[in-house]
């Protein structure tokens, strides 16, 4: 996942709202959002190659996001798979807190994270560069993508203020009515940010402008899905839109996934 923005507690009847754009080479194998083999109470996509995820909810009423933090060398290899993290806390029954003391230990071993986590009470964010790290999410508005959490970076600010418009145009009470179509169709602006606006990452300013856009159009790399997940206290919706390269629309699924009584 490159680019997840969220609200927190924005909403009386939603106590989370996220967007996302998963970015990630077209050639590795994923399984489409779907219950977890493991765990059929988890839900969400699956990276193949190293058997984790970017993102994932469960109806225990958990969810798990994480994104790569922009790091030189870029095709460095580390002992653990941070997809591991989304599919570890997805299936956990522990609060955030808890599970991230078992994970700082470890931290070091996984390549460089961006981590969302919410425990059905509370959300909290993890961060593994340059060392590790955590805090409790405040009530608000937030973005994250391949920097520090909360950066200013082009693409973060349209998904944020695509969230704000969405939110302010009214939603309605039930998630299961909501038109999510505008949060899908921000999620596909492919306009590169300014010059003046590109984070510096050190892989040059070509390189940054074509990952500026929330998604990256692209016949090798690019946006592979773009999600959307509504919470509410008896459920989640979850809406995948996948993507082949040069943006090729794959399919798209669209779940809602209710809450296990007494979780």
């Amino acid at each position: 996942m490159c680019l997840i923005a969220f609200a927190l507690d924005q909403h009386p009847r939603y106590r989370l709202l996220l967007v996302a754009n998963r970015d990630e080479l077209h050639a590795r194998a994923a399984a489409p959002a779907g219950p977890d083999p493991r765990d059929p109470e988890v839900y969400g996509g699956r990276d193949l190659e190293q058997g984790g995820s970017w993102l994932m909810v469960s109806r225990r009423g958990r969810l798990a996001a994480v994104t790569n933090v922009r790091v030189r060398p870029l095709d460095a290899t580390h002992p653990r798979s941070r997809g591991a993290l989304v599919r570890g806390f997805a299936a956990a029954a522990t609060s955030g807190d808890a599970w991230l003391d078992g994970v700082a230990p470890m931290a070091a071993d996984f390549g460089p994270f961006n981590l969302l986590l919410w425990d059905g009470r509370d959300l909290a964010f993890a961060s593994n560069h340059p060392r590790f790290a955590r805090h409790a999410v405040a009530p608000g508005l937030h973005a994250v993508s391949n920097g520090a959490f909360d950066a200013p970076w082009p693409k973060s600010n349209r998904a944020s203020r695509a969230l704000a418009d969405w939110l302010r145009n009214g939603v309605p009470a039930e998630a299961q009515a909501a038109d999510v179509a505008p949060l899908l169709h921000a999620l596909t602006d492919q306009t590169p940010a300014p010059d003046a606006e590109l984070p510096d990452t050190g892989i040059g300013v070509a390189l940054e402008r074509r990952l500026s856009p929330p998604f990256v159009r692209d016949a090798r790399y690019g946006t592979r899905c773009s999600t959307v997940v509504l919470v509410q206290e008896h459920g989640i919706r979850f809406v995948e839109r996948r993507f082949g390269p040069d943006a090729e629309v794959l399919g798209e699924s669209d779940v809602w996934l209710p809450r296990l009584p007494g979780r």
